[in-house]
């Protein structure tokens, strides 16, 4: 059996003030939480009369309505109003905290909604060489080629390419057999290299 030593932990007992010094309050006395509220109300009144376009529109208020009338009726209402028997600011922290954190987790971090579609980041696949014959490859520079088959150097066809400054086109000549020893092409920064399939295939942009 635990010990309750306050009966603050059975019943919700709200602090009021009843009167400041020899000045009484209201009968019923007026709740702390109240006079929070009406300390930050006058705090965001004072911040809006310096904003720019906010100010001019506040302080065309007469100051006993901007400073006075205004901000007590609204802590009144917040001070009153309860939401599922939560006060104002509570609620308020919950929402901000439910609006703030994800709506879905997987594994402790947020997951994307239901019904998107995943698409991978754009892989680079460039043939090593390894295959029997060569792959239609268009590769921009700088950088280095190295060819192990055999090959053969083409004009460029389309008058796009023709048109183009360092552009090298090959394509498979022969069995496409193996060559006994590779062959580099080094490109330059805007040096292209495009590699056509077969014989009569048209190179690629």
């Amino acid at each position: 059996m635990s010990e309750i030593r306050s009966y603050r932990r059975v019943f919700d007992l709200e602090r009021r003030v009843y009167s400041i010094d020899s000045l009484r309050l209201n009968p019923g006395g007026v709740p702390v939480r109240g006079i929070l509220y009406l300390l930050a109300i006058l705090a965001v009144a004072l911040v809006a009369t310096q904003l720019p376009l906010v100010g001019v529109a506040a302080r065309a208020v007469p100051w006993y309505l901007r400073d006075l009338a205004l901000p007590g009726a609204a802590a009144t209402v917040l001070s009153l109003l309860r939401v599922d028997g939560r006060t104002f600011h509570l609620t308020a922290g919950a929402l901000l905290l439910y609006w703030a954190t994800p709506r879905r987790l997987m594994r402790l971090q947020r997951s994307e909604p239901i019904g998107r579609v995943w698409f991978p980041e754009p892989i680079v696949f460039l043939p090593d060489g390894s295959d029997a014959r060569m792959r239609r490859l268009r590769y921009r520079g700088p950088g280095a080629v190295l060819i192990t088959c055999e090959h053969e150097r083409v004009q460029p066809t389309r008058s796009r390419v023709r048109r183009a400054r360092n552009v090298v086109v090959l394509r498979p000549s022969g069995q496409g057999r193996q060559l006994g020893e590779g062959k580099v092409v080094v490109l330059a920064h805007a040096g292209r290299l495009l590699v056509e399939r077969t014989l009569g295939t048209r190179s690629l942009r």
